[in-house]
């Protein structure tokens, strides 16, 4: 028996297996809309058998993207298109999930393809920059405007707003996006947050628009589907955020009703990441263990065994790939009849199994 080709229930969700496809950014959006890119992009990766898609970070505001080529839900004109991925997703007998997002300093770029360069606000496709203090991520990157309570308060709104049309769209899982630099980790990391009011210092003051998030998100989204949230477990560096830090996170994420931590590492600076096989999984078998909530593991996971291990040692309870999935959106597939003998393809590719 298989663990990773077995169901997974989480609230009134249940997903087929256990392999779900991480949020990837396409930069392939006009104005934050979806196209069939999109479409087909999530659409191959349901086909090629994951259980659950995760849709790319998804900007609540303008200002919240990494470039202006990304994904956005800020505005009701967003939601016919992605309704029309979310109905594709479902008639291929997949869960479908969004990550919704503000990038706080990392935002305002160039898409990767062209340099990925920071755009300053007085150029084309430029903007002013937000984020817990006036601190560029590094050299040469565009320095934020400390954010005001006001402006705090505001993001937080956008954040219930968005997961108000993902509701209204139909999404089976909801992620907060709290990882890889992007502004609330920048709240919560003491290496970008220097402010001394409410928001800053303590670690309690770190993590509280998270909280601030979550408890208002919550009842907008309702009881009944999974809220995931993805975290940098540690920033690898010392004087950062911890491993220690993110279990103590994960306890009171779990008290105030986070289903499942999403478990990434580092983003917030440059320095140098051990980036090897399974990386990232013992942060999250010790999130899994030690704060006593479920947990997904990512990270450099390119093989069905290696995911078939991660899940029957205890690390994780669901695996998420990612670049892998790029090179093959038929990992799914090819992993099931790998490690069960089974051909679940769809009828239109059966044959070729």
């Amino acid at each position: 028996m298989s663990k990773l080709f077995s169901s997974f229930s989480i609230k009134e969700i249940t997903f087929k297996n256990r392999l779900v496809i991480s949020p990837m950014c396409q930069y392939s959006s006009i104005d934050g809309f979806a196209s069939n890119w999109h479409l087909v992009h999530l659409g191959s990766r349901a086909v090629g058998g994951a259980g659950l898609i995760m849709q790319e970070a998804t900007a609540i505001s303008p200002e919240g993207r990494i470039t202006f080529k990304d994904l956005g839900i800020w505005k009701d004109e967003h939601k016919s298109k992605l309704q029309e991925i979310v109905s594709f997703i479902h008639q291929n007998d997949a869960k479908i999930g969004i990550q919704i997002a503000h990038a706080g300093r990392k935002a305002s770029h160039e898409v990767p393809w062209k340099g990925g360069d920071a755009i300053s606000s007085d150029s084309e496709n430029g903007w002013s920059t937000l984020a817990p203090s006036a601190l560029p991520f590094k050299a040469g990157s565009l320095v934020p405007n400390e954010m005001s309570i006001e402006e705090i308060k505001a993001t937080v709104a956008n954040f219930v707003s968005a997961a108000q049309r993902a509701k209204e769209v139909g999404y089976d899982v909801l992620e907060i996006h709290a990882a890889h630099g992007y502004l609330i980790h920048e709240f919560y990391s003491p290496l970008s947050n220097k402010r001394q009011d409410q928001y800053g210092g303590s670690f309690q003051n770190r993590i509280r628009l998270l909280l601030e998030v979550v408890e208002q998100v919550l009842p907008v989204w309702g009881s009944d589907k999974p809220l995931f949230v993805r975290i940098s477990a540690t920033d690898w560096v010392d004087h950062g955020w911890t491993i220690d830090d993110s279990i103590e996170l994960a306890k009171i994420l779990k008290s105030k009703g986070v289903d499942l931590i999403d478990t990434s590492s580092g983003g917030n600076i440059l320095t140098k990441i051990p980036s090897d096989v399974n990386y990232q999984v013992d942060l999250s078998e010790r999130i899994k263990k030690e704060a006593d909530i479920y947990t997904g593991a990512v990270g450099l996971i390119q093989e069905a065994a290696q995911a078939e291990e991660i899940l029957a040692k205890e690390k994780a309870d669901l695996v998420f790939i990612a670049r892998e999935s790029l090179r093959n959106p038929y990992f799914g597939l090819n992993a099931n009849k790998e490690l069960t003998g089974k051909v679940e393809a769809p009828q239109q590719y059966r044959r070729a199994f």
